[in-house]
């Protein structure tokens, strides 16, 4: 067997429309049903605000930015290292930032990326949901009608 035999020619739009139009109509119920469960598995426009279960992680992605310095210490020797505390911060700033610029923009890419797991889950539930409901009417009017399934 040579390649050349196994290459196919894409099949032309002509030979495509004329073999679709050797098809039967369906019945004009079926369309309607298909219509109604594509127009419920419409894909919903995406929400602007985040999840709530990612609400926390995304204000605390940008690590560079600690809380503000504080002591469990009393007398003279908290106000000192709080005071410390700030004066490191202050000077190393620049290069506490250069570090954790990766980072923060690891976990800039991990909060994007669950929040699209987030709604694709959802957008699965919600066809799944449609799928189920579409099933249960066919099975109720299969009831109805007292014919048994076809394989």
């Amino acid at each position: 067997m040579r390649p050349e035999d196994l290459l196919t020619a894409p099949p032309l739009a002509e030979r495509l429309a004329e073999e679709a139009g050797r098809l039967p109509t369906p019945p004009s119920a079926q369309v309607e049903s298909v219509r109604q469960l594509l127009d419920a598995s419409w894909r919903a426009p995406a929400e602007t605000e985040w999840p709530p279960l990612l609400q926390t992680p995304r204000a605390k992605k940008d690590s560079r930015y600690a809380e503000p310095p504080t002591s469990h210490r009393s007398g003279l020797t908290g106000p000192l290292l709080v005071g410390a505390k700030r004066a490191f911060r202050l000077a190393f700033q620049p290069f506490i930032n250069e570090v954790l610029r990766k980072q923060v923009e690891f976990n800039e890419a991990i909060l994007d990326s669950l929040a699209l797991l987030y709604e694709h889950q959802r957008e699965e539930s919600r066809n799944q949901s449609a799928w189920r409901r579409e099933v249960m009417a066919r099975l109720t009017a299969l009831e109805r009608s007292g014919k048994p399934p076809s394989p």
